[in-house]
């Protein structure tokens, strides 16, 4: 079983010791190599009111990563539709494409992206969600070519025609995803529960478009690649004090890695954190690869996009870069360390 095309799904992450400035030099850092080592797609995440992420306007580190290269694609995974005006959304997005054309992906989802605390201050209504598919035809409105009789236009916006994606984490977003006609990605690398039903009912529900003629599935995943299986695993621990963090009600930076995980989260936390971060493939290349090659032969994806919560900068760069050589196959798989 090959592996499809890989993708790079970026929270901006903040680790601990390091500042906001940092993380986002390192995003656009990390967008140059991604494009250097054909990676398909370079994602952001809207996330507000988390300390560890620096992705919180996403429209704007989309710009500051699309700037920072010139040939891959750049965008969301995703804008939290019931965040923002339909409108406002297509003027970021119709900009973005005006400024680096054929090259913007708008993925949407229908979660805040926060608490309830944060979506008052972010003066929306905690009933948002349930307009989100006509939101999302509102917002393709704008994208599409001005009708005659059209009395609001996006400007920019209005013509571009950015790519939309459905995002979610259960059946409602493949279900939708399906009947308007639209790619869908999955969020496997933190909900992986759903995952196998949502694809089947994408697929057998989709309704082909004048976007799409057939299903187009991406699904997550976390990816810690290293020389070593316990360099990997330790690389890793930092992704797992995050979870056992969240699930304590404790969000915060990106922890260091740390020798023994098992001393640090309880019984009940470990199988929390665990069961949501089943979808991750951690080790040496060739450990990654045949769990790769799985992950892909069970969910039939056309393409998986990769979350990678590494601490240290270089590491993360090197694991991509090990992760670009699994996909390419052959002597490439490991390429000598990177500058």
């Amino acid at each position: 079983m090959t592996i499809p095309p890989l993708s790079i799904l970026d929270l901006a992450p903040i680790p601990e010791g390091a500042t906001a400035a940092e993380a986002l030099r390192n995003t656009a850092d990390l967008a140059r190599h991604a494009e250097e080592w054909g990676y398909r797609r370079y994602w952001l995440a809207e996330h507000h009111n988390a300390a560890g992420i620096a992705s919180a306007a996403t429209a704007v580190v989309i710009a500051h990563v699309a700037a920072a290269t010139s040939t891959i694609r750049v965008g969301s995974g995703g804008i939290m539709l019931p965040n923002h005006s339909p409108l406002v959304i297509a003027e970021q997005f119709g900009t973005l494409a005006e400024l680096h054309p054929g090259r913007i992906d708008l993925g949407l989802g229908r979660a805040p992206g926060t608490d309830r605390p944060t979506i008052a201050a972010l003066r929306r209504d905690l009933t948002a969600a349930d307009t989100f598919p006509q939101d999302v035809l509102e917002l393709q409105h704008y994208l599409d070519d001005p009708k005659g009789a059209q009395l609001v236009h996006a400007v920019p916006g209005a013509g571009t025609k950015v790519p939309l994606w459905i995002l979610g984490s259960s059946l409602y977003g493949a279900q939708l995803a399906a009947a308007l006609g639209l790619p869908y990605a999955f969020a496997s690398h933190f909900a992986p529960e759903a995952l196998l039903p949502a694809l089947e009912v994408y697929r057998t529900s989709f309704r082909p478009s004048p976007t799409l003629d057939a299903p187009y599935a991406m699904v997550g995943a976390n990816v810690v690649v290293a020389d070593e299986d316990t360099e990997a695993r330790r690389l890793f621990t930092s992704a797992q004090q995050s979870f056992a963090n969240i699930v304590r009600g404790r969000r915060g930076r990106l922890p260091a890695p740390i020798d023994d995980i098992d001393a640090y989260w309880t019984d009940a936390e470990r199988e929390r954190a665990s069961a949501m971060l089943s979808r991750s493939f951690v080790g040496s290349p060739e450990t990654v690869r045949a769990g790769l090659e799985d992950f892909a032969a069970v969910t039939a994806a056309d393409e998986i996009i990769v979350a990678a919560a590494i601490h240290d900068h270089a590491a993360r760069l090197r694991s991509y870069e090990l992760l670009a050589g699994i996909a390419r196959g052959g002597p490439e798989d490991r390429p000598p360390r990177c500058p």
